[in-house]
Parts: structure tokens; sequence; C-alpha cells
């Protein structure tokens, strides 16, 4: 079973147990918007500085709500992403749902914001690459965003994602040329 030494932080109880099956690892549950409490920040600090700290949250709009939190508290933590299509069952979205292989999937390429952000792709690059203003722009994004592990956004919080996580145009093209 592949061991993480970063501390993994999960939304809730269910998503531990997924990841626990997953891999071998330390998780902390935030149980949703407790996230906010001292004391859970915290002991997310404390993690940060001793072993590091790998935010993976549901694909949706309150786990970036979470991630975006942790990440104003804590600025160097990393970040994991699975995708909806990943994460959902039925009609629910969550981490619990996903597959043992795309909990590791999504870990193994976890990735640091950068300090310094990166101009390497702009909107011009979006258009180029099919992922803003055209037909299926919205599902080679979210195809994107699962090859690189960065996950969904719309055109803007994509191109900010790419230039935030320091994705090069090979890793870019590459991903692009997997695309269906």
């Amino acid at each position: 079973m592949l061991k993480i030494k970063e501390l993994i932080v999960v939304e809730g109880v269910d998503d531990v147990d997924a990841v626990k099956k997953a891999v071998d690892a330390e998780v902390l549950p935030v149980h949703g918007f407790a996230v906010r409490s001292k004391k859970t920040l915290d002991k997310i600090r404390f993690a940060a500085e001793r072993v590091g700290v790998i935010v993976l949250t549901d694909p949706d709009h309150a786990g970036q709500n979470i991630r975006d939190t942790i990440e104003k508290a804590v600025p160097n933590v990393k970040h994991a992403y699975i995708s909806r299509k990943e994460g959902t069952k039925r009609d629910n979205i969550g981490v619990e749902n996903a597959n043992s292989d795309a909990i590791r999937a999504a870990l193994e390429k976890a990735r640091y914001k950068l300090v310094e952000e990166s101009e390497t792709f702009t909107l011009e690059d979006m258009d180029r690459y099919g992922l803003s203003g055209a037909a299926g722009s919205k599902e080679r994004r979210q195809e994107l965003g699962q090859i690189l592990r960065i996950g969904y956004g719309n055109t803007k919080q994509f191109l900010a994602r790419l230039n935030h996580y320091g994705i090069t145009r090979e890793e870019l093209d590459e991903a692009a040329s997997r695309l269906k």
C-alpha cells in the first residue's frame, strides 16, 4: 500500500475511510465549515511545518470554499483533486465516492500553488486548446483537469490553476494529446 508522509485533510469521516482504504496516511477530517475553527487550523499549521499537508476536498463549491479557507490560513499546503465523475455516486458528490485508484492518482499528483504565479498561459491559449468559447470546451476542461489533476474550473479558474500550479506547456500538450 502506498505510504504518504503528509497529513491528508478531508471534509468528513466518510472521506477518511475512503482515503485510508487507498493509502497508508494520517487523515484529518475538518467536518465541513468547522475548518474555520482556530483549533483545526492550528492542527493543520503544525502538520504543515512538520510533515506537510495535502488538501483533498470534494469536487464541488463547498469543497473549494474549504480548500480556499485552508490555503488562506496555511499557504504552503499541496492540493490534490478528484474529478466530479470520479467523486459522483448517484446524486452524491464527494471524495467518499471515489475508488482507491482515483484517490491514489490524485494524491500522487498533489501540487503546491506557486508563490510567484507564472504567466505561462493566457486566454488566447485557452481558445487555442479548445478550452474556451467552443462547443465542448467545458468537457475538455473537465477531462484535462482530471488528467493534470488540477480539478475542474470555468475558463478563468482553469487558466489560473494552470498558472498557479506551474503546469508547463509540455505537460499541457501531452495531456491535450490524450483527450478523446
